[in-house]
């Protein structure tokens, strides 16, 4: 079988859409992987093919510049919402279909897996009459009256007002992504499809989109029937040829530390971090403190009890710690609470709040202001500490995730796709 992963450099969406391809490499399929330069060594390191976007937005390199959105120069949420759609999700669908279509014709494949964010890559493989999945690697954020809205933290809704609050906020979201729906709609006329009515329905149009999450990380909605929680994607970037992590000298509580690998102005809140975990090296606590690619870690310098690296393995040091300090993005928090590590959790924007909410109404997490002191945060850190429950619920919602992981569903509905495919309807083989 060979396929064609489309795939952007979302920063913690990275690892999970590589996770899926070293997957598929591993079950002896050929796979090849359309995205950003910056994607070019993890796809090599994964074993698949790596083949860059020619007219869709590429990233050149993680340097801030390069950063796609720029979303840190917008003055509002709505400002930094916008900028995504029209930046990517539909204002670049034209350019992300032409070249799905194009790698197709060089290199033909029988199915293609898309980040959901990239409707256009979704047109292209629709066009070319191509079985297509979307991939989620974090909670669903399509819109539904069923669950609580995208970005706000909430928690499920309780009674009538809840549930009225739900639905309109789905009109109202529903309302702002289809500001884009113009855009989306010229590039499927473009190729003969006809026009959507929602920009969602392109998912709708594919045979699966598969949910990166586990259920008990998210509030699926019960509307869909092509949806799929396959568990998480709990693969670092490849880190071949790194030295192994050294961590601080000591035997007391280890606190690993990660915020957004793209910048969000986060130097900041390290250097509050960096300060609240040394005033607890009275107790023995030991800090770990990972960069990212987007913050130099030389501008948030090391203390006796608390390194500071650029990267580090987090899936190999979260079982290990006592506790985790997060932005909250869905790739480094589901990587805590599997571990069964409970999380100090600093949302900064996007799906934060929300992944932050489900850890803490969960009990295995404390959720901070991004403007919190190092008072604030070393009083979060010794609760983490002190108190059994918010290890109890961490270790609680390990299982329940663990669980789904045991069932391999990812594994198995990747092999239900290849079964689906393995014969053209003519009955002739397409394995080949």
């Amino acid at each position: 079988m060979r396929y064609l992963i489309a795939m952007w450099d979302g920063g913690g969406t990275v690892p999970p859409m590589l996770g899926v391809a070293r997957r598929l490499v591993e079950r002896g399929h050929r796979v090849e992987v359309l995205g950003d330069d910056t994607l070019a060594a993890g796809v090599d390191a994964v074993g698949a093919r790596f083949a860059r976007w020619q007219t869709a937005p590429n990233r050149a390199s993680t340097a801030r510049e390069d950063d796609l959105f720029k979303d840190w120069e917008c003055r509002t949420p709505i400002g930094q919402f916008r900028r995504v759609r029209d930046r990517m999700v539909t204002g670049a669908a034209d350019r992300y279909a032409h070249d799905v279509t194009a790698a197709l014709e060089a290199q033909p494949a029988e199915a293609v897996l898309a980040d959901g964010a990239l409707l256009g890559a979704l047109v292209g493989a629709q066009a070319a009459g191509v079985r297509h999945a979307v991939l989620v690697p974090n909670i669903d954020v399509r819109p539904a009256p069923d669950r609580p809205p995208l970005g706000l933290g909430l928690a499920p809704a309780h009674g009538p007002l809840g549930r009225a609050r739900d639905t309109l906020s789905a009109r109202l979201f529903s309302r702002l992504w289809n500001g884009g729906l113009p855009d989306l709609n010229r590039a499927r006329a473009r190729r003969s499809l006809p026009p959507l009515t929602d920009v969602w329905q392109q998912w709708d149009a594919a045979d699966r989109v598969f949910v990166m999450t586990a259920t008990a990380f998210d509030h699926p909605s019960r509307r869909r029937a092509n949806v799929v929680y396959t568990g998480p994607v709990l693969d670092d970037i490849p880190l071949d040829g790194d030295p192994p992590t050294q961590l601080p000298e000591g035997e007391g509580p280890l606190v690993v530390v990660g915020l957004s690998s793209t910048w969000m102005r986060q130097e900041d809140l390290l250097r509050r971090i960096i300060a609240a975990l040394d005033t607890l090296r009275g107790l023995g606590v030991r800090g770990l403190v990972t960069t990212g690619p987007a913050i130099d870690p030389r501008s948030v310098p090391s203390t006796p009890s608390v390194r500071v690296v650029q990267r580090a393995a987090h899936h190999d040091l979260f079982p290990e710690a006592a506790a985790v300090i997060t932005h909250a993005g869905h790739g480094t928090l589901i990587k805590a609470m599997a571990a069964g590590t409970p999380a100090v959790c600093i949302p900064l924007g996007r799906d934060q709040r929300d992944n932050a909410g489900i850890a803490a109404r969960a009990g295995a997490a404390i959720v901070l202001r991004p403007s919190a002191d190092p008072r604030k945060i070393a009083s979060a850190v010794r609760a983490l500490l002190s108190d059994d429950r918010y290890r109890s619920a961490a270790a609680n919602l390990s299982t329940q995730i663990r669980t789904e992981l045991d069932q391999h569903r990812l594994e198995h509905e990747l092999d239900l796709l290849a079964d689906d495919l393995r014969f053209k309807p003519d009955g002739s083989d397409v394995t080949g």
